[in-house]
C-alpha cells in the first residue's frame, strides 16, 4: 500500500492541484492562463480522464490550461478568444463529431488559434479532420507530444514535432511509454454531474480510471487495433491510486476501470484492487474484460468480488459463433455460457456489451441473439442501445486489411468517419432502422428494459409476420434490478 500521499508529479517541479509552478519571465503567449484550452465533448459520462492528465503534463511544464468538458459545462466564446493553441479530445466516434463541430466553431470565433485534435478516433481520422477542421492530430500515448508541440508554439519553433501530424507533415501515432503524471481533477466539473452506480436502489458517485492503456489482443472491429496493434503501457500503481484517492475525497464510492481490457495485466491489476479495498473498504468498482480473460483468470473472480467488484463489462458482441469468428473475437457461444456461470459463481454481474448488426449477422442470428438475452435472465443486464449497435468501420480498420472482408465494408465516407456498408439481407437494415428508432425512444422515456425487450423481440419476429417464442417475463424481472452505471451509451 502507497500510504496517504499523493505520489509527486514526473516533473522535477513539484505543483499541487490548485498551484501551478512559475512561469518563466520570458514565457510566451501560450504559458499565459488559458493560452492553452482543453476541450472534452463526451466521454460516455464519466469525468474525463482525456482531459485530466493532458491538464497535468502541462501544468507541470509551465503551462495554464483552461479545461472545459462541453458534456457538462458550456464552452464560452471568450474562453476561445484567449486561446493560442485548442486541443480537442476525441476518444470515441461520438466525441469526434462532437469534437469536429467545436473546431469549426472554434475557427469561426478565432481564427488565428491552433486546432489540435488528439485521441483515438482523431489519429485514425487524421486525413479528413487535417483537411476540413484541425491544424494538428495526435494519436497514442499524446501527453508528451501536447506538450511539446505547446512549446514549440510558445517558443516560436518549428510546429513539426514528434508524434504530432499536420499540414505538410506526418507522424506515426505517439507509442512510447511516458512519464504518467498524476491526473489533475481539480478544473473538471463535480462528480455530481456525471455518472452514477445504481445499486440496491441508491445512486452512488461513480468516479474513472485506467490502469492500462492500449490493448494485447487484435479483435479486427476493435479501433484501439489500427494505433496500438497489441501493445499496451501499464499505469504506475501509485498514479492509479493517487487518482483513485482524490475521486474518493470529492465523493466518489465507485470507480470504474475504463481499460480496453482490465486484465491485459492481471497481476497489475489484482494489486490496483487490492491496495483500493485496503484504502477504501467501502468504495466498489467496476472492470471490463474479455470473454476469454473471465475463462483464463476464473480463479480470481471471487476475490474481485470480495474486493468491491460489482460488474463486469464484457464485448460478448453476439452469440452466433461465424460471426464471433469474423470478427476474430476469441471466444464462441460455449464460452459467454461458461463465462457466465464463472461470474455467476463469484456473485459478480455481468453486463454484455453487444454487437449486433453486422454485414454477416443473419436476422435468425439476431433473433437467436435475444433468445438467449431472454434464457440466461439478462435482460435487465443488457442495456437497451446494445440492441441497435452497428458495425462501425473507420478507416485504417484491422477489418480492412483482408480484401475479401474489405469488399463486403463499402466505400470510405470521410465525413461520416466510417466505410458505409449495406447487409446482404435488405432486411437487416430495415430492421436496424426501426430497432433504433424503438431504443432512441424508449430511452428518452426511461422505458423500463423488459419492456423495452419485449418490443423488440416483436419488432425481429414481425421481419416474416412470425411470431416470437413464449417467454415468462416475470422470470426475468423477479430477478431484480442488478448493479449498473446511469449513463448507457458505450461507442
Amino acid at each position: 500500500m502507497s500510504g496517504t500521499t499523493l505520489p509527486t508529479s514526473t516533473s522535477s517541479t513539484t505543483t499541487t492541484a490548485t498551484e501551478l509552478p512559475p512561469q518563466p519571465l520570458d514565457a510566451g503567449p501560450l504559458r499565459q492562463s488559458g493560452g492553452v484550452l482543453l476541450v472534452s465533448c463526451y466521454e460516455l459520462g464519466h469525468q474525463p480522464l482525456s482531459l485530466a492528465f493532458p491538464n497535468a503534463a502541462l501544468r507541470d511544464a509551465g503551462f495554464a490550461p483552461t479545461v472545459v468538458d462541453t458534456s457538462v459545462d458550456e464552452l464560452r466564446d471568450d474562453a476561445i478568444r484567449t486561446a493560442q493553441l485548442v486541443a480537442i479530445a476525441v476518444p470515441m466516434h461520438t466525441a469526434l463529431r462532437l469534437g469536429e463541430q467545436i473546431a469549426t466553431r472554434v475557427r469561426a470565433v478565432n481564427p488565428d488559434a491552433r486546432i489540435c485534435c488528439y485521441g483515438l478516433y482523431a489519429w485514425l481520422n487524421s486525413e479528413h479532420l487535417l483537411r476540413t477542421a484541425a491544424d494538428y492530430v495526435i494519436g497514442g500515448e499524446t501527453e508528451r507530444a501536447l506538450v511539446d508541440l505547446a512549446d514549440a508554439l510558445d517558443r516560436g519553433l518549428s510546429d513539426e514535432v514528434a508524434g504530432v501530424t499536420g499540414h505538410g507533415f506526418s507522424a506515426p501515432p505517439a507509442l512510447e511509454r511516458i512519464a504518467f503524471p498524476v491526473p489533475v481533477r481539480d478544473s473538471l466539473p463535480d462528480l455530481e454531474q456525471y455518472a452514477h452506480l445504481l445499486i440496491g436502489g441508491v445512486a452512488v458517485r461513480a468516479g474513472y480510471t485506467e490502469a492500462t492503456r492500449g490493448c494485447h489482443h487484435t479483435c479486427l472491429h476493435c479501433p484501439v487495433v489500427p494505433l496500438y496493434r497489441g501493445r499496451f503501457f501499464a499505469v504506475p500503481r501509485a498514479v492509479v491510486l493517487a487518482d483513485i484517492r482524490q475521486q474518493v475525497l470529492a465523493g466518489a464510492g465507485h470507480i470504474t476501470f475504463g481499460d480496453p481490457d482490465f486484465l491485459n495485466g492481471p497481476t497489475h491489476a489484482l494489486r490496483i484492487c487490492r491496495a483500493l479495498h485496503e484504502e477504501f473498504p467501502h468504495v466498489t468498482f467496476d472492470i471490463t474484460t474479455r470473454i476469454e480473460h473471465i475463462l483464463q483468470h476464473r480463479a480470481i473472480f471471487p476475490e474481485l468480488r470480495d474486493l468491491g467488484c460489482v460488474f463486469v463489462l464484457s464485448a460478448v458482441e453476439i452469440v452466433a459463433d461465424h460471426v464471433l469468428e469474423a470478427l476474430d473475437k476469441g471466444h464462441t457461444r460455449a464460452n459467454v455460457v461458461t463465462a457466465l456461470s464463472v461470474l455467476d459463481a463469484a456473485g459478480i454481474a455481468m453486463r454484455p456489451s453487444l454487437l449486433p448488426f453486422t454485414p454477416w449477422t443473419t436476422l435468425d442470428d439476431y433473433r437467436d441473439l435475444l433468445q438467449f438475452v431472454a434464457d440466461y435472465d439478462l435482460i435487465e443486464h443488457v442495456d437497451p442501445v446494445h440492441y441497435s449497435i452497428r458495425l462501425l468501420v473507420p478507416p485504417g480498420s484491422a477489418l480492412l486489411d483482408d480484401p475479401e472482408r474489405a469488399a463486403l465494408l463499402g466505400t470510405l465516407d470521410p465525413a461520416a468517419f466510417s466505410h458505409i456498408w449495406q447487409h446482404p439481407d435488405p432486411r437487416m437494415d430495415t430492421l436496424h432502422r426501426a430497432v433504433s428508432q424503438l431504443v432512441e425512444h424508449d430511452v428518452s422515456c426511461e422505458t423500463p428494459p423488459h419492456e423495452t425487450f419485449t418490443r423488440l423481440r416483436e419488432l425481429a419476429w414481425e421481419v416474416d409476420d412470425s411470431l416470437p417464442p413464449a417467454t415468462d417475463p416475470q422470470r426475468t424481472t423477479a430477478l431484480g434490478q442488478p448493479p449498473r452505471l446511469s449513463e448507457s451509451w458505450f461507442c
